[in-house]
């Protein structure tokens, strides 16, 4: 009686004690951290701030602005470093074990991730700089970034898939790369944006000094970045989830 007792009230507990496994695991916990501290203010930004915002007036604007803004765009922008490169050494160990097994090439996989990746946020971007006509407005640009992200998703599926990659790895190749360009977005748009546009409400309200005439222009592209991550996030998520859960991709 007392053995099924304490048979009971003595789970069968086994820590891993090799490095390679709690390493991946503090990275892997390290990544989920970070990640929902960085989409969950990306939505906050996008569903609450936004409509919240129009209905300041321009005084009340300069007091709010510059004491939420700053403390929310520093955990938001270092949320999106940590998510992305605690992510980016459990990927690189992925292709390290797949190459191993199947006898490819990590190199290669790295290389292409980052190169097509790249060189989709700097197309993105460069949609985002003229700022006129068509291009202001946002179902254009959304129609342009779903083609550019999916032709950038095929083209690395078709460079990656040799039958030894599996579908963990061309599934995060997908939805990393994606993360990749959101971190662009946050460090390269949104962030060098706003720490000008909250130091010029901040002068505003306490100096009266007027809003440049660049202003609304960039407020426009940093909302408009900020609503592309919004909407990356989305198909980001479901690569990320599709990994261990939905066997799409690979032979």
């Amino acid at each position: 009686m007392l053995h099924v007792a304490a048979s009971l009230f003595s789970p069968s507990i086994h820590i891993p004690t090799d490095f390679n496994t709690n390493f991946l695991m503090i990275t892997r916990w390290i990544h989920f951290l970070a990640g929902i501290t960085w989409i969950g203010l990306l939505y906050f930004f996008n569903l609450v701030n936004v409509p919240f915002q129009k209905e300041l007036d321009a005084a009340t604007k300069g007091k709010v602005v510059p004491l939420l803004m700053p403390r929310a765009l520093w955990w938001f922008r270092v949320a999106a470093v940590i998510t992305v490169f605690a992510g980016l050494a459990y990927f690189g160990n992925i292709v390290g074990t797949d190459a191993r097994n199947g006898g490819g090439s990590a190199g290669k996989v790295m290389l292409s991730f980052f190169v097509i990746w790249t060189i989709v946020w700097a197309v993105l971007y460069a949609v985002l700089i003229p700022g006129k006509g068509a291009l202001d407005k946002g179902p254009v640009i959304g129609i342009i970034y779903a083609i550019v992200v999916i032709v950038a998703a095929w083209i690395f599926l078709s460079i990656n898939d040799q039958g030894w990659q599996s579908n963990r790895l061309l599934s995060i190749g997908i939805g990393g790369g994606i993360g990749w360009v959101m971190m662009f977005n946050v460090w390269g748009v949104i962030w060098r944006i706003q720490k000008r546009l909250i130091a010029w409400t901040k002068e505003n309200a306490e100096k009266g000094t007027p809003m440049p005439e660049q202003a609304k222009r960039m407020a426009r592209m940093g909302f408009l970045a900020s609503r592309a991550n919004a909407y990356l996030s989305i198909p980001m998520l479901f690569f990320m989830g599709a990994a261990s859960h939905y066997p799409m991709f690979g032979k």
